[in-house]
């Protein structure tokens, strides 16, 4: 895993590319590649590629990026990891190519050499890449299916700029700050900014699962070439019904993913709490013959002693599948002494994260550079309140939501009593507008704030402009758009997978853990894992998450399998409470997606980093 930038002007009357903004580009990015870095400008100084490395396939020079054909037609620079590439490399070599290196950087140069950009669809693994065809003068931009890897670009009319992280585009330098009222206001309603929107109006998430082309006339429209809900209602036509089978079937998937998911040339270790997921994946190391394997177990001192504290059933886990197990205990103090560091190192405001920025600190403390994480199981099985919440919602209260103008009274009225203090959350005067259909089910089971108190936090004007450009019911109701019928359990699961998953989950991986230079692996989260598993109604109807656990030949402990699903807390609640001298309370807090949290992230200055 790496940092990628690149600079093309591709107006013939562009400025050409200046080297010392990609290198601060480059630069910006330092963490992410610490084994390497790169620069590469044309003679003519229309493209150039930065690349900062973390070697984790084919540790020699061999692997060092920017990369180029040896033709010269075709250079790239890469971000992710190919876990079939040597499967590819060999149906490559098979039709006449030549390789000179190990890499699975050198098998997407010779991939795009024979398919041009319908390669992507071949690809297992997490990746996000700039490739440069000199011949056809093209430069084009492609991103995994399911988001894993990041990408944003910026045009200003006459150049293209591009980078792993929306920080590095403005530190180059040219991109300007100016605010976007669409990714301001997804911010403070999801708690993270839906792609392809950022807070900066000139910078741009590439979405998951699509390809971009820049050419002599600039960039055009992304191009999709996966779709979540597609997959999943393609899975529910073609799929196996045989509930009996099923859950074979579910550890015959997890086992092909991990082991995929274990190609590296460095040891791999896993993030292990006390759940389900993460154990599963340590139980199916064990099966596929991985040895001494290092879990990292995050604990907080606030837990100690109470059952949010994963440290000691994490413990009875690497202890049945022979695991090194490294405890990292994290209090209030290492919170705000690393505060500075954590908000600097965040590419877009997020309420997450946290987690993952001390369990990442704690692996790289331990010399680990690859670890693999349960992230992306609840979306496959049905493991958040959502599977059961927005079904019933809409069930309920659709007959009463056709009902002009009345869920918008009830709500006015009911946001004036909440706020007199009857102790229900103000997300609840909302129920009757907007619990009747699916989008609005959705967003308020995972909205921070709902849209009418938003004049409250920000500007009318932008509050206006960003909910008309970010149509955020629209938004959530196309991530439901497949052409075929989908079953409630995948209609839940299209919604987790394309909103909540890819925009924070998966976007805070990845700043949290590569600023501390540790690749985190994710092999739940996969387009062939997921066609591999039985139908969303059949997973719901065999219990898929006690099935996970079933899944290493040595079942998980029944202390795991039977413990209240807690999620993966911090106690970040009480800490700024704290911090600000409010009185403590008799319970904690343990919720990181609180709005205390969210105001306090956004006061970290992303729009004039002076105010910070």
């Amino acid at each position: 895993m790496c940092g990628i930038a690149g600079i093309h002007a591709y107006l013939d009357v562009a400025p050409p590319v200046d080297r010392g903004e990609l290198l601060h580009i480059n630069e910006r990015m330092a963490a992410r590649g610490p084994d390497g870095s790169g620069l590469w400008i044309t003679d003519d100084r229309r493209i150039g590629f930065g690349h900062r490395r973390l070697a984790i396939i084919d540790l020699s020079e061999g692997g060092a990026q920017p990369m180029h054909a040896d033709n010269g037609r075709l250079s790239i620079t890469f971000n992710g990891e190919i876990y079939n590439y040597r499967e590819l490399r060999a149906e490559l070599q098979a039709k006449g190519h030549v390789f000179r290196s190990e890499s699975d950087t050198e098998v997407l140069l010779q991939l795009y050499a024979e398919y041009g950009t319908a390669m992507v669809a071949r690809l297992r693994g997490m990746f996000a890449f700039g490739l440069w065809d000199a011949t056809k003068r093209t430069l084009v931009l492609a991103r995994d299916p399911l988001g894993i890897k990041p990408l944003y670009w910026a045009d200003d009319g006459w150049t293209v700029r591009f980078a792993s992280q929306a920080k590095a585009l403005l530190a180059g330098g040219a991109v300007p700050r100016d605010p976007d009222p669409a990714g301001i206001v997804g911010f403070h309603l999801f708690g993270s900014v839906p792609e392809p929107f950022t807070v900066w109006r000139g910078v741009h998430a590439l979405p998951a699962g699509t390809t971009l082309t820049v050419d002599a006339t600039g960039p055009h429209e992304p191009v999709r070439y996966y779709d979540v809900a597609t997959a999943l209602a393609d899975r529910a036509v073609s799929g196996s019904r045989n509930a009996a089978g099923a859950r074979g079937q579910l550890a015959a998937a997890l086992h092909d993913s991990v082991r995929h998911h274990l190609v590296a040339d460095v040891p791999v270790a896993v993030f292990l709490s006390a759940g389900l997921d993460s154990g599963a994946l340590l139980g199916t190391m064990a099966d596929l013959g991985v040895r001494n394997v290092s879990a990292v177990t995050l604990a907080f001192a606030e837990f100690k002693g109470l059952p949010l504290d994963e440290a000691p059933l994490a413990a009875e886990v690497a202890a049945r599948y022979g695991a090194r197990h490294i405890v990292r205990t994290v209090d209030h103090a290492e919170f705000e002494h690393d505060l500075p560091a954590l908000l600097d190192a965040m590419d877009l405001p997020t309420i997450d994260g946290i987690n993952t920025w001390f369990v990442a600190k704690a692996a790289r403390e331990a010399g680990i550079k690859v670890a693999l994480s349960g992230l992306g199981a609840d979306e496959c099985f049905g493991g958040y309140p959502s599977f059961t919440d927005v079904p019933r919602s809409v069930r309920w209260l659709r007959p009463v939501s056709w009902v002009p103008g009345l869920g918008a009274l009830v709500r006015r009225g009911l946001s004036g009593v909440i706020a007199a203090g009857i102790g229900l959350h103000p997300k609840a005067a909302g129920v009757l507008q907007y619990g009747g259909n699916w989008a609005g089910a959705y967003l308020l089971r995972r909205s921070v704030y709902m849209p009418w108190e938003l004049d409250d936090l920000l500007e009318p004007a932008m509050v206006d402009e960003g909910l008309h450009r970010l149509a955020p019911l629209s938004r959530i109701a196309a991530a439901l758009q497949a052409g075929k019928p989908l079953g409630d359990f995948d209609r839940v699961a299209a919604l987790e997978t394309s909103l909540y998953m890819r925009n924070q989950l998966l976007r805070d991986a990845d700043w949290a853990g590569m600023a501390h230079s540790v690749e985190i692996r994710v092999p739940y989260v996969d387009p062939f894992f997921l066609a591999a598993l039985p139908p969303g109604e059949v997973l719901a109807a065999v219990g898929a998450k006690d099935a996970v656990a079933e899944a290493p030949s040595t079942p998980l402990p029944e202390t795991i399998r039977h413990r209240r699903k807690t999620g993966f807390s911090t106690p970040v609640g009480r800490w700024l409470r704290e911090t600000a001298g409010e009185p403590a309370r008799d319970n904690i807090d343990f919720s990181a997606a609180s709005r205390t949290w969210a105001r306090r992230v956004w006061r970290a200055g992303w729009l004039d980093p002076a105010a910070a």
